[in-house]
């Protein structure tokens, strides 16, 4: 039995090592997602990896120079007696917050779509008209 506590114990050690960060005082364990940012010619798209996260549980927040994502990934099994063999997948609340690449200090940006498919959040911004 001690043996399978200590294993647990370290499991959630490596959890928390490897996905967990502090978020600061109002978030002390927030996770981050892993994130892909690319810049085109005309468009800077951003990929936010949410498996298991639905679109109504997203809230995007676009301001100067960058977005911030954020949102609640629920744990799955709450059922009384249930017996956790593993958790690797990080639950609980996130917020990303990203600056946006701009070749332009003075450009601004605006977000044209968002689409949520097979777990990633799409953000394509595209510059504002008349900058």
């Amino acid at each position: 039995m001690w043996t399978e506590a200590l294993s647990l114990l370290e499991q959630a050690d490596r959890l928390h090592r490897q996905f967990l960060r502090a978020a600061g005082a109002e978030q002390p364990h927030a996770w981050e997602p892993p994130v892909d940012v690319i810049e085109t010619g005309d468009e800077v798209r951003v990929q936010i990896a949410l498996p298991g996260v639905s679109a109504d549980a997203i809230r995007v927040a676009v301001e100067p120079g960058g977005v911030t994502v954020s949102a609640l990934r629920d744990f799955p099994c709450r059922e009384d007696g249930a017996y956790l063999h593993r958790i690797e997948i990080p639950y609980g609340r996130f917020e990303r917050r990203l600056q946006l690449p701009l070749d332009d200090p003075y450009a601004a940006l605006e977000l044209a779509r968002k689409t949520l498919a097979d777990g990633v959040l799409t953000l394509i911004f595209r510059r504002k008209e008349g900058r």
